[in-house]
């Protein structure tokens, strides 16, 4: 019985074929790894970006949120004392958003004091009130209205209304 001699050429007529392809396009194999990886690249940039524009985005709004200098700016303000590790606080400023939105942009502003920063602290020792308390103040700063606990949306657009009419 004789012995067979391996071939050097590749066993899989597919793949031979598609090499011998790409170098008769002039796409070496190389090249051809070196545009996927530009791709990949390119494809991870722009995940990236998104993220990081998202995310400046939510940090503006935020830092937007919880600026105490916005009281007394010409237009009337809701004012929530907040404490964030408090579910009744976060309860509070989801009906708060929600009744907000009831009303156009710019017509009222809303402030979050957080008493976990020296800055929210100060504010609620200034007025002397508990967290889970929305403030009330027209547009020159002075204060109208104290609304302390839970409250619904409807019930608080009632108040921000009246607050409005002045």
């Amino acid at each position: 019985m004789k012995k067979q001699r391996k071939s050097s050429r590749p066993k899989d007529r597919k793949s031979r074929h598609n090499t011998e392809q790409q170098q008769a396009n002039g796409v070496s194999p190389e090249r051809r790894k070196f545009l996927r990886l530009g791709r990949n690249i390119g494809i991870a940039a722009v995940l990236l970006g998104g993220t990081g524009y998202v995310f400046a985005q939510n940090f503006a709004s935020m830092r937007h949120e919880h600026d105490l200098t916005r009281v007394g700016n010409g237009r009337p303000t809701v004012v929530q004392i907040h404490d964030p590790q408090c579910s009744l606080c976060r309860s509070l400023q989801a009906d708060t958003r929600k009744a907000l939105d009831m009303f156009e942009d710019g017509e009222l502003d809303y402030v979050v004091a957080n008493i976990r920063t020296a800055k929210g602290k100060t504010f609620q020792n200034r007025y002397g009130v508990p967290h889970v308390t929305l403030l009330l103040f027209d547009g020159k700063g002075d204060l109208q209205e104290v609304l302390q606990g839970q409250r619904g949306a409807y019930e608080l657009r009632n108040h921000f209304q009246a607050l409005l009419d002045g």
